[in-house]
């Protein structure tokens, strides 16, 4: 058989495993959505949860999964475009900076339940928040740090050379050149990288379970005082977020419409997150468009 023939083969074979992959992810998400939209209504995405009796929703806990990962994100997306820069930048080419990159490499590919064991060890105990909405998104931020700083790093690397070089022969400074040069161009890669970034935190359930908490007490919608104990945006609070209520209420076995409920929710958690990742591809495409048109 000549390389021609071989080329062929090699290429059907490729063609079938991506056609294999497609069509069993498409399968499962066909299953989910087909057996929880059905049960996804107004009220269903407004109502709070019910434990022994039937006709409860997800209102408080798809309200604590966006509130906790408004507030992981905030704290997160700062840190990262900092350490991003620095190791894209700044950073000297010696074995300290490449230790430190090998152990952002390892911190990325951390289990999720054991980012939650040491949150729980060290938020929840010895900082003494307890199990609580602050607790949850120091847990969150940990978890998603190492990528989102790597997601950075790559995407200022990414950016051409000569462009940097043009600044500086410009007489720009670095902090300007890196500032108004090469983190605008980068913009689409890093805003890419956050929003899948904040689609893989809004369905974490493990790192939550030993931080925020499993349950979701009852909320005061008229008063957004943070400091008001009933107050949706007090960060002292336990919140249950949708995947952990997932968990739940397949663990627990106290509801009776516990199948329709979990159905219901894990619908709303893929779509969520296949929202975040079609947002992500949108809006780079369209920064990068914008960017380059100018």
């Amino acid at each position: 058989m000549n390389s021609k023939k071989w080329d062929k083969v090699a290429t059907a074979v490729l063609y079938a495993v991506a056609l294999f992959i497609i069509v069993i992810l498409f399968t499962l998400l066909a299953y989910i959505l087909i057996q929880g939209l059905p049960h996804v209504t107004w009220h269903f995405l407004t109502s709070p949860a019910k434990a022994f009796t039937k006709g409860g929703g997800i209102g408080i806990q798809l309200f604590n999964s966006f509130y906790l990962l408004f507030l992981s994100m905030l704290i997160s997306v700062p840190i990262s475009i900092g350490a991003g820069i620095y190791l894209a930048e700044y950073a000297p080419k010696n074995w300290v900076t490449d230790l430190l990159r090998n152990a952002i490499e390892i911190l990325s590919s951390l289990p999720s339940v054991v980012v939650g064991l040491f949150g729980f060890l060290v938020f929840v105990l010895q900082f003494g928040f307890g199990f609580s909405i602050l607790s949850g998104a120091l847990a969150l931020t940990l978890f998603n740090l190492p990528l989102l700083t790597r997601n950075v790093e790559d995407s200022l690397e990414a950016v051409s050379f000569s462009q940097v070089e043009a600044g500086m022969g410009l007489g720009l400074s670095r902090w300007t050149t890196v500032l108004h040069i090469i983190l605008p161009e980068a913009l689409p890669g890093i805003i890419t990288g956050m929003i899948l970034g904040a689609g893989r935190v809004f369905g974490e359930a493990a790192a939550l379970i030993y931080t925020a908490g499993q349950s979701a007490p009852a909320l005061d919608f008229t008063n957004w005082n943070p400091f008001y104990i009933a107050s949706p945006l007090n960060p002292m609070r336990p919140a249950e977020t949708l995947a952990v209520h997932i968990w739940k209420i397949n663990s627990e076995g106290i509801m009776p419409d516990a199948t329709a409920v979990s159905a219901g929710s894990s619908a709303v958690l893929v779509l969520a997150v296949l929202l975040f990742n079609l947002a992500a591809r949108v809006i780079g495409n369209r920064i990068y468009k914008k960017l380059t048109a100018e």
